[in-house]
This record gives C-alpha cells, structure tokens and sequence, in this order.
C-alpha cells in the first residue's frame, strides 16, 4: 500500500515539473528584444542603376525604417524632426523642410537664394560640428566618400544619395523625399515644376528659336573664363530640359567645364551669353578688376555684344542644379530673353 501511494505521488511530482518548466518556456527572456528579425524575403532587392528610388524594408516597427543608399543599408528615423542635409538644402526646402543648419565655405559662401535663416556649418571644419545641432538625420550628396560618410554617421544616421540620380534634379527630390517619408510631397512639386518647364519652354522656343546660347562664369581671384558645357550640373538644364541651343564649343565638351583663353572668345558665335561670377556679387567692390575681362576689346565680335544679349545673373542659384534653383533659373531666362 505505501509502494503504491510513493508511486503516485511521484507520478504527481512530475506532472507539476513538466507544468512549470513549460510554463517558463512560455515567458520571453527580459534581456533579449522582443522585436522580430526581419525575413529576408521581406528586404526590397537593391536598386538598379536606373532606379532613382531607395529600397525599404516592408516592415513598420513605428519608429524607423531601412533605406539604401550609395553605400549599403541605413536604419533612418520614419518621421526625421532634426535634417542636416549637406549640398541637399535645395530639396528639403522644396518638401518644405527646414534644416536645423545650412553648409557654408568660407570661399565659396552658401546658397543665398534660400533665405534660411538657420545656423551655418562649415563644411571645412570639423564634421562635430554638427553634434550641437542635434540632428536625427543627415542627408549627404555626391561629394562624400566613404570614409567621409561613416564620420558622419557617426553624428547620426547618415544617407548618401546613389551616383545613379545626382544627375536628374527631379530623380534626386523624389530620393530625399523618400528618405524623409514624403513622396506624394515630392510628386506635387515635380508635377508642378515640370508643368512651368513645359510653359516657358514654348515661350522661350518662340522668342530665341535656334538662336545659340552660353554660360560663362568669371573666376574671380584667378581671372580666368570658364564656358560650362551641355553636361554640366549647374548649367546644362537650360539645353537638357529648357530647349535653349548650345553654342558648339558648349555641345562638344565632354567635361562640365573649360578655361577659355582670350584669345578664343571670337569663336564663341553665341547669340546670348550669361554670365556668372564665381563668388560674391557684380557689385563685389573687391570683384571689379576681375570683371575688367569682359570689357575686352575682343568681345566686340561676338554677335551677343553686337546685338546686346549679355546676361549678368546671380550666382548661388546659377551655381546649384538643384530643382529650386533650376526654377529660378528659368525665371531669369523669361525675365532676360521673352520680350
């Protein structure tokens, strides 16, 4: 009798061992996160050399997200309160974001033609710099390399954009766009910009025709010319995408840009010329001796001084590709040559 009473309560024993052991089981570890590791069927494939959008993860875990970039993938903020965007401020404004500090060379300056009224970061300085603006985010064009890239990353999550868009000013806003979680902004600002290209573009058809156009920058300190080719980022949109004709010189550069001697101007054969000076203002006092080569006798034959198509314009937006100052250049264009 007592044999089997030993046996039953053994049997019971072990009843409650297996009951409380799977009931550990059941608990999560307080150490180890209870967030799931993504499948890897759920990470987008990266993206070709013709895509102009980053790849994302499908999952939302609230708080960020996984974008791709130039160099691999970023966990960036899913709603960024605090954006450097560096040679970038152009698109951030307008998405109508406002950056909590604007790039800045002691040489060459800032982009004027913003109008941000925020810190300015030295971008030849140290990159800690911006460790006092407390950024969430920071946004890096071309300009960066690698180990440039992963100082600032250091700051805070950092997106390089793809070498496969820096050439395409509307491919480029809809990339930040969509790193900043914004993409229908991005479309309405594209819809509109491409609406006034098409406007202007048949106004200025009407009013140059094939008339042949320049754009020549005065690099002041060196006094030097430089005549910006069809491929160059600043200029080339006004033949890329506004249809104006580009001189021959222009059309048959393979480079963004070229010094030109004196002693070429005679072959310019342009019709129109704008000029843009490399830093400061027409004005710049200190600037005025630079200026002094447009006042060589040599121009005379071009048929832009004969006819009195000369275009002094400013430089911060003439000197951006960037899709805000893109526009204003087409502002100046309707302003100087629609009559």
């Amino acid at each position: 009798m007592l044999a089997k009473t030993n046996k039953a309560a053994a049997l019971a024993l072990a009843i409650l061992l297996v009951a409380a052991l799977a009931a550990c089981g059941g608990k999560s570890n307080p150490e180890v996160s209870s967030s799931p590791a993504p499948a890897a069927e759920s990470l987008s494939a990266p993206p070709s050399a013709s895509s102009s959008e980053p790849s994302q993860e499908t999952r939302d875990d609230g708080d960020t997200r996984i974008v791709t970039d130039e160099f691999g993938e970023v966990e960036v903020p899913a709603h960024p309160q605090r954006v450097v965007g560096v040679y970038v401020e152009d698109y951030l404004k307008a998405l109508g974001v406002t950056p909590v500090a604007q790039w800045y060379h002691p040489l060459w300056g800032k982009q004027d033609y913003l109008d941000l009224d925020v810190p300015l970061f030295d971008t030849t300085g140290s990159i800690e710099a911006l460790l006092s603006y407390n950024p969430d985010l920071i946004i890096v064009d071309g300009s960066v390399d690698k180990e440039k890239y992963e100082t600032y990353s250091k700051i805070a999550p950092t997106y390089r954009l793809p070498e496969s868009v820096l050439q395409s000013s509307p491919d480029i806003l809809k990339v930040v766009a969509d790193v900043l979680n914004l993409p229908e902004k991005a479309e309405q600002v594209i819809a509109d910009y491409e609406s006034k290209v098409a406007d202007a573009k048949a106004k200025l058809e009407s009013a140059v025709g094939n008339e042949k156009v320049a754009v020549v920058r005065v690099n002041v300190g060196e006094k030097t010319l430089a005549l910006f080719g069809v491929k160059n980022r600043y200029a080339g949109v006004i033949y890329t995408e506004f249809g104006l004709e580009p001189i021959r010189m222009a059309a048959e550069m393979t480079d963004f840009q070229s010094i030109i001697s004196e002693e070429v101007i005679p072959d310019l054969g342009a019709d129109h010329i704008i000029f843009i000076p490399s830093n400061g203002s027409w004005d710049t006092p200190e600037y005025q001796e630079d200026f002094k080569l447009l006042d060589s006798p040599l121009w005379k034959s071009v048929p832009a001084f004969q006819k009195g198509n000369i275009y002094k314009v400013e430089r911060s937006h003439w000197q951006s590709g960037a899709i805000t100052a893109n526009s204003m250049k087409l502002d100046d264009l309707l302003r100087l040559m629609v009559k």
